[in-house]
């Protein structure tokens, strides 16, 4: 781990702490049984300010070898990804016009759900992903991907291999590179001149105001907001000409830059976004000061509750394996307090959770194992979990659900 002293987007060395988080093991490090004697590391989560443009980010970065070269997670598993991403292509390709042989390049392509919608329109594509595994097996099915992490210099080798792009993406990974600068000098390299750079991030104003602090985790060293993009893109010759707010994650913006001088007009959006983040104060430390302490109300709330029950002698068990969880138990103080973790995810059944080492069972071990409460740490899906184990509560079971306030569901027949 490295610890910055500067902002990532402006450089400014004006930062300040803006929202203390307890450190955590890396998020998705969930291991084999064989590996639990090995020691795993908490780092910290701390969020801080650039007092000079408002960008929030951690300034703790983890070594991005650890975190991205043996990656789990394939975004063809999410059904509601694939739908988001063929939903995604059709939009970017009658927007922007993209005709058949346009290179369309995605950073953090992953396995290559996204760009399978663009080949299947008859353009030519190519991934970028440092996950070698999930890389070669991309390219193995069609989708030929450079296993490495993007940098200005391999935007050169592309074009000079492939020629300039049409359209460059970077979904849910331009929160994770702590360089960003280099990222964006690479892009304007690779874009054509009428080309369109398109980024999807969790965004600032969703994750407070929806409690969506469990979305900070080792991988994000970045937490966007329009007002610092504006200026981080102009800085380095682009130019932020649309937002659209999406509903994934619990709430992103999907962003367009462009070269400039750049032939399309700044949207309406841009604007209104812009001027609600400056009359909230998303860039004065007054609002996570609130919103730490609105936090630590919630997380007090779980504590005494799971101390009292636990003092009566009621089992508790979690639900939910993922990155997420992982935040919030730890924040939570959580780690030590359950039994097991419930998932529906076959790829993390038989692993052990980051250096709690609590097992994660299938989520059907509910009835077999029949633990009296179950927290639900993956609370932004608590309805359709709800729906699904209804027979737990019809047993008698209780389930808890920490955020954004805690609510408890029991049987009510």
């Amino acid at each position: 781990m490295r610890r910055r002293d500067r902002c990532r987007l402006c450089d400014s060395e004006r930062l300040r702490l803006a929202l203390p988080l307890n450190p955590s093991p890396i998020g998705d490090a969930y291991i084999p049984k064989t590996r639990v004697l090995e020691r795993q590391d908490t780092y910290p989560l701390d969020l801080y300010l650039c007092m000079e443009c408002g960008h929030v980010q951690n300034v703790d970065v983890v070594n991005p070898e650890i975190l991205f070269r043996d990656y789990l997670f394939t975004t063809s598993s999410s059904r509601g990804l694939l739908q988001h991403f063929q939903q995604y292509a059709d939009e970017a390709a009658a927007r922007f016009k993209l005709g058949r042989e346009s290179l369309v390049i995605e950073i953090g392509s992953n396995d290559g759900s996204l760009l399978r919608f663009f080949k299947e329109k008859g353009m030519r594509v190519l991934g970028i992903d440092p996950a070698r595994s999930i890389a070669h097996q991309a390219t193995v099915s069609g989708l030929p991907t450079i296993p490495n992490f993007f940098t200005t210099a391999l935007a050169d080798e592309i074009v000079a291999k492939h020629g300039r792009a049409a359209l460059v993406a970077a979904n849910n990974v331009f929160a994770h590179a702590d360089d960003l600068a280099d990222i964006v000098r690479g892009v304007h390299r690779l874009l054509d001149d009428q080309g369109v750079f398109i980024f999807e991030v969790s965004y600032l104003p969703d994750i407070v105001d929806h409690f969506l602090f469990d979305t900070v985790y080792h991988e994000h060293v970045s937490h966007h907001s329009v007002v610092p993009l504006q200026r981080f893109f102009a800085r380095l010759g682009m130019q932020l000409f649309d937002v659209q707010r999406i509903g994934s994650k619990g709430g992103s913006i999907r962003g367009f830059a462009q070269r400039m001088p750049g032939s399309r007009p700044v949207t309406s959006l841009v604007h209104e976004l812009a001027a609600m983040e400056e009359d909230r104060g998303f860039g004065s430390i007054e609002i996570y000061r609130s919103y730490g302490e609105a936090i630590d109300q919630r997380k007090q709330a779980v504590i005494t509750f799971v101390d009292d029950m636990r003092r009566e002698g009621r089992r508790i068990a979690g639900y939910g394996a993922s990155t997420t969880v992982t935040t919030l138990m730890w924040h939570f103080e959580l780690q030590d307090k359950i039994e097991f973790l419930a998932d529906d995810n076959p790829q993390k059944h038989g692993l052990y959770a980051p250096r709690s080492h609590i097992p994660v069972v299938p989520s059907e071990e509910l009835y077999a194992r029949k633990p009296d409460i179950v927290i639900i740490l993956a609370w932004r899906y608590a309805d359709p979990i709800l729906k699904r184990h209804k027979r737990f509560l019809d047993a008698g079971g209780t389930f808890a659900v920490p955020l954004p306030e805690l609510q408890l569901v029991r049987d009510r027949t």
